[in-house]
């Protein structure tokens, strides 16, 4: 008997007819769909994205080229650069990271002492010539000056969670 039902089910096209009701059934749902120049999604506040290094709020930049960055960074993306000044204190001279090597792991931001290393949360940028996919330091300090209140808020949301 199952065999007989079987056979009429195969000429008769049940499993066809039921995966179009199907069909029909998500066509006429709202769709989910985000049109992504015109509408964001929400992003969470431990975004990894494009680099910046901070400042202290005297304006002195926080790196202290201690060089854990560039040790821990697992695709050695970071380099460093640095001397000492008058006063005794180390401040980097160069401080470039290889946007085409990051993967953007966290590590750099994790292991900086001074916290001057941070990861923002832009994550829309390109590149038109060749060397620009290179971020220097000066670079770096102009998004962190530019970004510091959203950064300062984002550190704070979480040391929560640490």
């Amino acid at each position: 008997m199952r065999r007989i039902i079987g056979f009429i089910r195969s000429f008769t096209l049940i499993e066809l007819l039921r995966g179009l009701w199907l069909t029909r059934g998500y066509l006429l749902s709202p769709k989910i769909t985000v049109r992504y120049p015109e509408e964001k999604t929400p992003q969470s506040p431990r975004f990894r994205g494009l680099h910046a290094l901070r400042r202290y709020p005297n304006g002195e930049e926080r790196c202290i080229a201690c060089k854990l960055c560039e040790a821990v960074c697992p695709a050695c993306a970071i380099t460093i650069e640095s001397e000492e000044r008058a006063d005794g204190t180390r401040r980097t001279t160069r401080y470039d990271i290889d946007l085409f090597k990051c993967i953007y792991c966290g590590f750099c931001e994790e292991a900086c002492p001074v916290d001057s290393i941070v990861e923002t949360r832009i994550f829309e940028y390109h590149f038109e010539k060749r060397g620009d996919h290179i971020i220097t330091k000066q670079q770096l300090l102009a998004i962190g000056d530019k970004y510091e209140a959203q950064l300062a808020a984002d550190r704070a949301a979480d040391a929560v969670y640490r």
